[in-house]
């Protein structure tokens, strides 16, 4: 609602945005990412859902109504100003001491995750620099919703910050430039459903560097460096801190980075689906939704919110994709992908009976079903605009095909076979897989650009 709020005050039109208690921050940040410095918020202060519809017409008139009037008739013009940017040379030292008082200084300026840092000091970020041919201060992408400059210095900044080696600036840059693209939707990310973003990496600087493809690769896993740095770039130039516009209603587990066990592997590589050479080096950001997608029970007259509570305590038990969300198709879907990971055993079984990925794919798309009965219940009761079945498929969100549907058919699931992102790695004597559903981004795949001499610099830095 803050955006809409903005593109109103853009046309000199008064605007408020109307958020529940605990997102007002949330609204004000996205706004003044978007050039509006005063945004006037109304708090809802109930969460969504488990009123009765008498209860929230009664709130909106204690609640809301002052507050609205208020904030279009008393607060101070949202015009769109300039939002201040503060005079700041690159090579400037933020600050100096001892290690623990540079951290105690990070932790104070919410520079830092919590855990301890390594100092960016500008002998560590030089290093970094060596291992890329742009220029220390070229844009590399926009990150919202800070909508800040990624530049190779604070990209290196916070690669040193996480632990990382020089050598890893390759592959950082290139998050950087997937996370950064609009196709990935990094805007979204702040969603209550805890989204985790994380990095597949492929191709040759997988050996080069030893990033790791085998066992214990989720959170942080056998390559955590990599990761926390992906989450400080999140939080010190993408602007996303947790409790205020990073907002996963249960937390959330740290960024990871897998690798694609290609050696291992029946089929082609995922970056070479994707159309590049097998022979070039790439970075895929993704998300992923580890815990299962936090559902959202709502009253509604046949059925109180305890009761829905209960009932969806039961079907979380066996249920951890999203049920309403992941169907979906046209402009307005959410956006869904579903990371397969097949362990290199499982993998060669499904390649040995003459099945392709795509073929993996297409099995899933025709055969991933649910009932109707199970996927209305989702749609009338977990979603925060509740709605019929049918009214969603009149309005072109659900596929035409479950028009018309008996309670007990089995409705496929899937919106398309090219949601489906099967990945080869995990331990590779174990027969296991996992599915990872995430909403929001998109799978985005970047080239790495290494630097000229690579490997004499990886040999130089090995030689240390």
């Amino acid at each position: 609602m803050s955006r809409s709020v903005v593109n109103a005050e853009r046309q000199d039109i008064p605007g408020v945005a109307i958020a529940i208690t605990g997102f007002s921050d949330a609204a004000r940040i996205a706004a003044k990412a978007a050039g509006l410095e005063q945004l006037a918020v109304a708090e809802y202060p109930v969460a969504i859902g488990i009123q009765e519809p008498a209860e929230v017409g009664q709130t909106v008139r204690d609640s809301l109504i002052d507050q609205i009037i208020d904030g279009l008739t008393k607060s101070e013009s949202g015009a769109e100003k300039p939002v201040p940017v503060g005079q700041w040379h690159p090579d400037a030292i933020a600050f100096e001491g001892e290690p623990e008082r540079i951290n105690a200084h990070f932790q104070s300026m919410a520079w830092s995750d919590g855990l301890p840092i390594v100092p960016p000091t500008p002998e560590c970020v030089a290093e970094f620099l060596a291992f890329t041919d742009r220029d220390p201060d070229e844009i590399v992408a926009i990150l919202p919703q800070a909508n800040l400059a990624a530049v190779p210095r604070n990209i290196a900044a916070n690669g040193v910050m996480a632990g990382c080696r020089p050598e890893h600036m390759p592959i950082l840059i290139a998050a950087v430039e997937a996370i950064g693209d609009e196709h990935y939707n990094l805007n979204n990310i702040g969603t209550t459903g805890t989204l985790v973003p994380f990095l597949l990496i492929n191709g040759p600087i997988v050996r080069d560097l030893n990033i790791q493809c085998e066992g214990q690769l989720i959170s942080r896993g056998p390559n955590p460096a990599l990761g926390r740095a992906l989450n400080l770039i999140l939080r010190n130039i993408a602007g996303y801190r947790p409790g205020e516009n990073y907002l996963g209603t249960f937390g959330y587990q740290p960024p990871y980075v897998l690798a694609e066990n290609e050696a291992a592997s029946p089929w082609p590589p995922f970056h070479v689906e994707k159309g590049h050479d097998e022979t070039t080096s790439t970075v895929t950001a993704g998300g992923s939704v580890l815990f299962g997608y936090p559902p959202s029970p709502h009253n509604q007259p046949d059925k109180s919110g305890a009761q829905v509570i209960l009932e969806l305590l039961c079907r979380e038990t066996y249920k951890k994709t999203i049920l309403h969300l992941l169907p979906e198709s046209g402009p307005d879907a959410f956006r869904s992908m579903v990371t397969v990971l097949l362990t290199p055993p499982i993998a060669r079984c499904l390649a040995d009976a003459g099945y392709s990925k795509q073929d993996v794919r297409e099995y899933l798309y025709e055969n991933a079903r649910v009932s109707r009965r199970e996927l209305e219940w989702h749609t009338k009761y977990t979603f925060v605009q509740p709605m019929e079945l049918d009214e969603k498929v009149e309005r072109g969100l659900f596929p035409a095909e479950y028009r018309g549907a008996d309670e007990g058919e089995m409705l496929r699931l899937l919106p398309s076979p090219d949601v489906v992102h099967p990945v080869v790695c995990g331990e590779p004597g174990r027969n296991r897989l996992m599915l990872v559903h995430g909403v929001y981004v998109l799978p985005t795949t970047k080239p790495v650009s290494l630097p000229q001499d690579w490997a004499k610099k990886l040999s130089a830095q090995g030689d240390h």
